[in-house]
């Protein structure tokens, strides 16, 4: 089959269906449906095709694109038109997780396979009802027993409409812990040494532990901290 006749036929399966379709299940459909060719289409062919649908729905013209979420490509619309679609959709669209449901769903997010034990021990709450609404929602499945803890307590795993849900194809894509942490460290504060008994030219900060250090001149090796009498480090600041 011709690439150009190929990427109607894949455009109309990405459209009506109603789950992700990877690239190994359109190649599958489209033989299925095409059975009676002798040169079977292949996944090279797929791939290409894929390629050139996501070039094309790129355009400005166009208010929707193929993206892959949720493990496979479906049509989305863009980000652009998020207030008009959620419009259209109402509360429907506006309801969010509560903050009990997303601290238990981040907490097995990234800490999978997990027991409900585990997820009570980190949260230090009861989260039977959490874990009941993500179940309903389809946001976590059992996946199985814990067969080396006690009563073989039940384990629990993120879904793929989890991944559907927040647009990515697997718990590798989460942000990384450091990263969503980033922007709440305490930046160290500089302090003008002329306030202090210190070398010209050198400065003052206070690091993340509240402790005065002095900082280094480059030509002078000195004294990396302020110490006290008793040669311990200095108090923190009050």
């Amino acid at each position: 089959m011709e690439i150009s006749n190929l990427i109607t036929h894949i455009e109309a399966l990405i459209f009506a269906s109603e789950k992700p379709l990877t690239n190994i299940d359109i190649v599958e459909l489209i033989n299925g449906a095409f059975g009676f060719m002798e040169d079977k289409v292949t996944l090279d062919q797929v791939e290409t095709a894929v390629d050139g649908i996501r070039e094309k729905y790129a355009a400005e013209f166009y208010p929707f694109e193929i993206r892959q979420s949720g493990g496979g490509w479906q049509f989305l619309t863009k980000r652009d038109y998020h207030k008009t679609i959620a419009q259209l959709n109402g509360d429907k669209f506006l309801k969010r997780l509560s903050t009990a449901a997303l601290e238990t769903l981040a907490i097995i997010a990234y800490k999978q396979p997990i027991t409900k034990a585990e997820v009570e021990a980190i949260r230090g709450v009861n989260s039977d009802y959490s874990i009941q609404k993500l179940l309903e929602k389809e946001l976590v499945i059992i996946m199985g027993r814990n067969e080396n803890l006690p009563g073989k307590p039940l384990l629990y795993n993120t879904s793929r409409h989890f991944m559907d849900y927040f647009g990515i194809n697997s718990a590798d894509e989460l942000p990384k812990i450091n990263e969503v942490l980033a922007e709440q460290f305490v930046e160290p504060t500089l302090v003008h040494a002329d306030h202090f008994d210190v070398d010209e030219g050198a400065s003052l900060i206070v690091t993340e532990e509240g402790h005065l250090k002095i900082d280094q001149v480059e030509d002078d090796p000195g004294s990396m901290g302020i110490e006290s009498p008793d040669n311990d480090q200095t108090p923190p600041l009050e």
